[in-house]
């Protein structure tokens, strides 16, 4: 039983939690794993960083058990955001925008973001700003989930990107 508990500890006095959940008190280590031998079960320090250092009285199994069960159900409710990338050029038909602009949909009701790129080649790059955006427009019409715009168009090294968000 000893095994499960830091070996720096013996010397110092604990806060001990007993196995319903009561503060047993300050014990001295000796004093604590009697009192675990006596229950039949673990001493498991919970906060070595504490002054003095907590420790419970517990089933190490059950005690791991929970632990695990906890983080999991953290993970299950955290969500990552990622920024899904969706690039058109100016020739892209409305075909190919529709598919594109579906797909887009799809990702923004995930709750994903999502950044599409004006894809301008050659002379494209130094076309007129609005006729442009009015390009970009053309995608953005045809996204079916409401939306908001997070990032302005804005000029990037491949041409003209905006970011969007699903709208609460």
């Amino acid at each position: 039983m000893d095994a499960r508990i830091n070996h720096q500890i013996r010397a110092k006095e604990l806060r001990v939690i007993g196995s319903q959940g009561e503060n047993l008190g300050v014990l001295s280590f000796s004093e604590a794993m009697d009192k675990a031998h006596e229950a039949s079960l673990d001493l498991i320090e919970i906060s070595p960083n504490a002054v003095p250092p907590i420790a419970k009285i517990s089933d190490y199994g059950k005690f791991l058990y929970e632990a695990n069960k906890k983080l999991k159900v953290q993970k299950s409710k955290s969500h990552t955001v990622e920024v899904k990338n969706l690039q058109v050029k100016i020739g892209t038909g409305d075909h190919d925008l529709a598919l594109k602009a579906k797909k887009a949909s799809e990702w923004l009701a995930e709750g994903n973001k999502i950044r599409i790129d004006l894809f301008l080649t050659g002379r494209s790059k130094y076309l007129e700003v609005n006729f442009l955006k009015e390009r970009l427009d053309r995608i953005l019409r045809l996204i079916s989930v409401s939306f908001k715009i997070t990032e302005e168009a804005k000029k990037s090294p491949k041409g003209l990107s905006i970011v969007i968000e699903k709208d609460k």
